[in-house]
């Protein structure tokens, strides 16, 4: 199996219970960053046996799958144990073979958005495997200097004009669409800051980046999907998850780890 498909398998388990599998999948000392869960294999296991027990089967519906060295990073639609559709993001790190580490983000499935996209549909085919170095490199750029804000002059630059396809569910597509969401949200007084960037993986013309920062006051984490297409950014997916208070976790491996690393 590639660790695509290892990764594919695990996400697997949680529909189909299959304790076994899970275990043959996963390093002893496997690190989780779901602050709702505990870390180690033992813990992973022992949710895939609880949710088995549950009175309403879950669901995986997978629908974007990268590779990006020892890491793969998922977009996937799960509805656990019949408590709502939610997107996510997951990223794992792999290590001999095993996974060895585990990142995510969630929110739940809304309404198409001002321009009738949902969170999951748009482009999936992956392309320019020879650029993603590149393409890494420019969104990176993109999220420095928009995101958060050190060189607001540069936006226009990341795009081709106007064409510019938006999976946010607040906001339109194109340029157009941004900025009158922007400034809608400064008529709210509604601030989205991102601090700090942990995480970069990217194949080809896809490129996900987990960040920290605040939205609206509130102490969140930003996963950011973004396709690249001829140098240019060309269409944004995106997971906005609130972070849960530290008394609330059932680890101790915080979100993106205990120290501020990039994940290349």
């Amino acid at each position: 199996m590639t660790n695509k498909e290892k990764a594919l398998a695990l996400i697997g388990t949680f529909a189909t219970g299959d304790t076994a599998k899970a275990a043959t999948l996963l390093k002893e000392d496997y690190i989780q960053h779901n602050l709702a869960f505990g870390t180690g294999k033992d813990a992973f296991v022992g949710a895939v046996a609880g949710l088995a027990q549950a009175p309403v089967q879950t669901t995986v519906n997978n629908v974007r799958a990268f590779e990006d060295g020892d890491k793969v990073f998922l977009q996937t639609v799960y509805n656990f144990a019949g408590a709502g559709e939610q997107v996510a993001f997951d990223v794992f790190r792999f290590e001999d073979g095993l996974i060895a580490e585990h990142w995510d983000n969630l929110q739940n499935v809304a309404a198409p958005n001002p321009s009738g996209h949902t969170q999951i549909d748009g482009t999936k085919e992956v392309v320019d495997i020879d650029k993603t170095e590149e393409n890494k490199k420019l969104v990176l750029g993109f999220v420095e200097d928009v995101l958060m804000g050190k060189n607001m002059d540069a936006l226009t630059s990341y795009y081709d004009g106007n064409n510019y396809i938006q999976h946010n569910t607040g906001i339109a597509d194109g340029l157009d669409g941004l900025g009158a969401a922007l400034a809608a949200m400064a008529e709210q007084g509604i601030a989205m800051v991102y601090d700090e960037t942990h995480i970069a993986v990217a194949e080809g013309n896809f490129v996900l980046v987990g960040s920290q920062g605040s939205f609206g006051g509130a102490d969140v984490t930003f996963y950011d999907l973004f396709r690249v297409e001829n140098g240019k950014i060309g269409e944004h997916w995106d997971v906005i998850e609130n972070l849960a208070e530290k008394s609330t976790w059932a680890n101790e491996n915080g979100k993106f780890g205990n120290e501020a690393i990039l994940v290349r």
